[in-house]
C-alpha cells in the first residue's frame, strides 16, 4: 500500500496569518464592559495585553504579516505534515479518502506553539517580564512554557486541578521549560479561594483557571496575561494550520467535501478551517461540510446558548458572543482537558450560527475506541482532544461506504497522547466512563446568563 505523506518546503512556511474578519458577511459583535454593557475600547485591554496583539484582536485587514523571528521558530517543526489514512480507509473498506493534518510535530506535541510564539514575542517587544496563563489537558501550558524560555520571560501557569492530576507529565514538561506550574483553584488568587470556599473537592475548570491568571496579571506590574485560544489573535495566529493545508491538497488536486476538527475553545479548528470558510462564503465550494466536534460533557455549540456571557468564571473578562454553558458551568472531569471550557471562539461561533459551520458531540468511550483504532492502524497515538476529530471521520467515512461516495474527509489532528497514557491505561481496564449532563443541569448552568443581561 502506497504511503502518501506530503511535507511542504521551509519556504512554503506562511508569511502572513489570515484574519477572517476582513470576510464576514456580517461584523462581529464587539465585546462589551460588563458594567456599561458598552464596546470596549483597546485601552480596556492595555493593563493585560501587549498593544500589538490588542491590535490584531480587533484588525479588519484580511492579512498579517509573521515577524520574521517568529517565522524562524516555526521552522523547528513547521510545515507540518499531511498525511492520507489509507490503512485506515483499507479498514473501514470505504471508497472516501481521509487525510489528516499532524501538529504532534511540535516540540510541546501540539498545535499551540503556533500563537504561544507570537504572543510571547510580542509581549518581549513590550518589555514584559512575565506571563501568567491557565491551560487545561496541558497542551497550551507547555507551549506558553517553551516560548516564554525561547525569549527569556518568566512563566506561571494555573492548570486546571483535574488535568492537573490526570497528566503529571505534562506539569513536569512545563517545569523543565522554567514554569511555575500550580494546580488551580488555588490559594494564591482571591479569585481561587472564593471558588474553595464554595467547593473545596471541586475538579477546577478553565474559566476558573482564566480569572486565576487574568487576576494574577492584573495584580503584578511586570505581568501579563495570554490565552490559549478563544480570542479572535489567538485564532488567527493558527491559520498557518489551514493555509498550509490548503497548499497540500492543492499538490494531491484535492478539496475537502468534509472537514473536522475537535472544538474546545476553537482554535485549532478556527486555524485549520478558516481559510476554507472563507471559500465557502464567497460562494466558492457552498457544499463543503465544516464540523467542530466536542465532548457531550461540554456541549458547548451542540446544547449551549448563543449569547453574550463571561469567558472566565469571576467575571473579570469582557462580555464575549459566544456559544456558553454559562461562565459558572464546570463541566465532568472528562479525559480530553483541553475541551473543558464553557464557551467558544466568538469567530467560530458566529460562523456557526449564521451555517457556515456545524457541530457534533461524541461520549467519552467512543472517542477513545476510534483512538486506539486509528493507533494501530496509522501509529500516531492522539491526544483525546484529537481523538474526537477521528471518530467523527470513521462514522463520515462509513456513510460514504453505505453510499458509495469517494468523498473527500479532512481532519485536523491537534496533538499527540503521549502524556495522555494513563486516559488510554483507563480505556484499556474498562474503567473510562461515558459523561453527559442532564437536561436539567444544562438549562440551570444557561440560566446564569439571565442575571448578566438583566
Amino acid at each position: 500500500m502506497a504511503h502518501i505523506k506530503i511535507i511542504l518546503d521551509e519556504n512554503d512556511i506562511p508569511k502572513k496569518w489570515y484574519n477572517i474578519q476582513a470576510d464576514l458577511p456580517k461584523p462581529l459583535d464587539p465585546p462589551l464592559n460588563p458594567q456599561t454593557k458598552k464596546p470596549i475600547s483597546p485601552d480596556d485591554l492595555k493593563a493585560i495585553f501587549p498593544m500589538e496583539l490588542i491590535r490584531q484582536e480587533v484588525s479588519q485587514d484580511r492579512y498579517i504579516s509573521i515577524p520574521p523571528p517568529v517565522r524562524e521558530i516555526y521552522r523547528t517543526w513547521r510545515p507540518s505534515p499531511l498525511y492520507r489514512a489509507k490503512r485506515l480507509e483499507k479498514f473501514l473498506k470505504t471508497p472516501a479518502h481521509i487525510y489528516y493534518k499532524w501538529e504532534g510535530v511540535s516540540p510541546p506535541g501540539s498545535h499551540k506553539p503556533n500563537s504561544a510564539v507570537p504572543q510571547v514575542y510580542y509581549n518581549m517587544k513590550a518589555g514584559v517580564d512575565r506571563i501568567a496563563t491557565e491551560t487545561g489537558a496541558g497542551q497550551w501550558g507547555s507551549s506558553l512554557a517553551f516560548s516564554c524560555r525561547i525569549f527569556n520571560i518568566q512563566c506561571r501557569v494555573y492548570m486546571v486541578k483535574c488535568s492537573y492530576e490526570q497528566k503529571p507529565y505534562r506539569r513536569i514538561l512545563m517545569e523543565n521549560w522554567g514554569a511555575e506550574v500550580f494546580p488551580s483553584p488555588t490559594t494564591l488568587t482571591n479569585a481561587g479561594r472564593t471558588i474553595l470556599k464554595q467547593n473545596p473537592n471541586t475538579s477546577g475548570s478553565l474559566g476558573i483557571a482564566i480569572s486565576e491568571a487574568i487576576e494574577d496579571a492584573a495584580t503584578h506590574d511586570n505581568t501579563n496575561y495570554a490565552l490559549g485560544s478563544v480570542l479572535n489573535h489567538v485564532v488567527l495566529h493558527q491559520t498557518v494550520i489551514g493555509l498550509e493545508l490548503k497548499k497540500q491538497l492543492e499538490q494531491l488536486e484535492e478539496y475537502p467535501d468534509i472537514l473536522l476538527g475537535c472544538v474546545g475553545g476553537g482554535s485549532n479548528f478556527s486555524g485549520a478551517s478558516f481559510p476554507f470558510v472563507r471559500d465557502k462564503i464567497l460562494g466558492k465550494h457552498p457544499d463543503l461540510r465544516i464540523i467542530s466536534v466536542e465532548p457531550t460533557a461540554c456541549p458547548t455549540l451542540t446544547k449551549g446558548a448563543y449569547t453574550y456571557d463571561f469567558g472566565d468564571t469571576a467575571g473579570m473578562t469582557p462580555l464575549l458572543k459566544m456559544y456558553t454553558l454559562g461562565h459558572t458551568f464546570v463541566p465532568a472531569a472528562i479525559h480530553a482537558g483541553g475541551l473543558r471550557y464553557h464557551g467558544d471562539s466568538p469567530l467560530l461561533s458566529k460562523l456557526t450560527k449564521e451555517r457556515y459551520m456545524e457541530a457534533v458531540a461524541y461520549q467519552q468511550r467512543e472517542v477513545f475506541e476510534a483512538a486506539k483504532l486509528f493507533t494501530q492502524l496509522e501509529g500516531f497515538l492522539p491526544a483525546p482532544e484529537s481523538a474526537h476529530a477521528i471518530k467523527a471521520a470513521i462514522d463520515f467515512a462509513l456513510i460514504c461506504k453505505a453510499r458509495k461516495e469517494a468523498k473527500v474527509i479532512v481532519f485536523a489532528n491537534s496533538g499527540h497522547g503521549h502524556f495522555d497514557l494513563s486516559a488510554y491505561e483507563a480505556y484499556n481496564t474498562n474503567t473510562i466512563k461515558n459523561c453527559e449532563h442532564s437536561p436539567e443541569e444544562i438549562k440551570k448552568a444557561v440560566t446564569t446568563l439571565q442575571k448578566i443581561h438583566k
